[in-house]
């Protein structure tokens, strides 16, 4: 990107007058920040936005989002050509969005086609039968092919691995839907799914960076779910996983507990922390957005454990596709800026694609994606969403660092990312109904701005 005459920075906007327009399937062009002095009237903006980058804090591991069955099966319906466009906007650092950070089911999810379980055989104690051929239909090679374009740009993903449920045979219930939780006597057996889960991935060349330990433990869905005391957590990672994968030569596979709503991750984390055995081998909490906000709990996770990590691992827009819905990009854009504000070091969307109904979801439960296809016409179709995790994964190296950033007007929420290679990107919403006219000082040298009401900008500051 061409340097301004007058300084090193440059924005993306992406408001939602464009929406309206049409204009949400990329950042929109580049616009210049004159210096504050360089532009008459705007000297005393009131409001200030502030940034020091050598104020330094959490790495940031990635973004991204999940290949589930429901995505992979539908981009299988797409011509070569749009498959490989959802790959490049996805994973390409280049011309897309530069994603490292993802998310796959160990069994079925509710955006599964089906109930299905890679240890199907009741009793199979020493999974003997377990295989996961059903992955080889469409999550694999979707994922394959994801990880081709990520490393043709090189880049890799890091990949999550959650389980939604254990095989029925394993449950209280003898069902994957409807909760229940795992038979005492089957503890072992699933602590050794996930060892072969894992080695069955890397022999397909897609190597497992971490697992959590049960999808949203505290739900009992009418989809695959299974329900887990903070204790029985606890000691499932204590007595079983930890030291399973460990066994196997697997510790480097992170473990990440609790994995569903920020509302009682402090309560989880506590229980599950308190126990010194246990907590040695977990990386960190991960957490969902379902439910009320509760930013505050993300930061007093990490007040009271600050060796351990915090991942957003799970979010969408619930009730249907929500086609052009601008609310989507603001939904996206405030979450992201505050738990980067509060410590995560990674956020990963849900779906990465789904249909114009918002599934497949072998239960109903259709949701939004940023990306929306109609595979009978060969469509695919970016929404606000996707624009609003460009300008936050786009602008995020391997490497990169949250510095220090603040703003005078609530309004106004901004994060700062300071990348290797010396650049530095500034996010920034404006939520109000209103334009904001502001003062942008990054280290010292100050930049007019003005922020269109209910709009995200980038602000890019390049290598020096």
């Amino acid at each position: 990107m061409p340097a301004h005459p007058h300084g090193p920075a440059l924005h993306w906007v992406l408001s939602a007058r464009d929406a309206r327009h049409g204009q949400t399937l990329r950042l929109a062009p580049q616009v210049a920040l004159l210096p504050e002095a360089d532009t008459a009237g705007h000297a005393s903006a009131p409001a200030r936005l502030w940034v020091d980058s050598s104020r330094r804090f959490q790495r940031i591991e990635g973004f991204g989002g999940a290949f589930t069955e429901a995505a992979a099966s539908t981009w299988l319906k797409l011509s070569p050509g749009q498959q490989q466009r959802l790959l490049h906007d996805y994973f390409d650092p280049a011309q897309g969005h530069g994603y490292t950070l993802c998310r796959v089911h160990m069994n079925s999810c509710d955006f599964a086609l089906g109930n299905y379980a890679h240890a199907d055989v009741a009793g199979d104690h020493a999974l003997a039968h377990f295989n996961i051929d059903r992955d080889r239909q469409a999550l694999l090679p979707m994922i394959q092919a994801a990880q081709r374009v990520a490393q043709a740009g090189g880049r890799q993903i890091k990949l999550l691995a959650s389980p939604w449920s254990p095989p029925a045979w394993m449950k209280d219930t003898g069902r994957m839907n409807e909760g229940g939780r795992l038979r005492p006597d089957c503890r072992a057996a699933w602590a050794q799914c996930y060892v072969r889960f894992i080695q069955a991935y890397e022999a397909e060349g897609v190597p497992i960076w971490g697992v959590s330990v049960q999808n949203e433990p505290e739900a009992t869905q009418r989809w695959d779910s299974c329900r887990y005391s903070a204790e029985e957590e606890r000691d499932f990672v204590r007595d079983h996983l930890g030291p399973a994968l460990h066994g196997a030569g697997l510790g480097h596979v992170r473990i990440v507990v609790w994995d569903h709503n920020r509302d009682a991750m402090v309560e989880r984390a506590s229980v599950i922390y308190g126990d010194a055995e246990a907590a040695k081998y977990i990386w960190g909490t991960g957490f969902h957005w379902y439910m009320e906000d509760h930013f505050d709990h993300v930061q007093l996770v990490h007040d009271a454990w600050p060796d351990k990590q915090l991942l957003f691992t799970e979010g969408c827009q619930e009730g249907g596709p929500h086609w052009g819905r601008w609310e989507l990009a603001e939904r996206y854009a405030r979450s992201i800026i505050n738990d980067l504000n509060r410590w995560t070091v990674g956020w990963i969307d849900w779906n990465l694609l789904l249909d114009e109904q918002g599934g497949p979801n072998h239960v109903g439960n259709f949701c939004s994606a940023p990306m929306l296809a109609v595979p009978a016409e060969d469509g695919l179709h970016p929404q606000s969403s996707y624009a609003a995790l460009g300008h936050f994964a786009r602008h995020a190296q391997p490497g990169a660092q949250r510095v220090l950033a603040a703003a005078t007007r609530e309004a106004l929420e901004c994060t700062a990312l300071a990348n290797p290679d010396g650049s530095l990107a500034v996010v920034v919403l404006n939520r109000s109904d209103h334009d904001i006219a502001f003062s942008l000082a990054i280290d010292g040298t100050r930049y007019a701005a003005d922020l269109p009401a209910h709009a995200i900008a980038t602000y890019l500051r390049h290598p020096q």
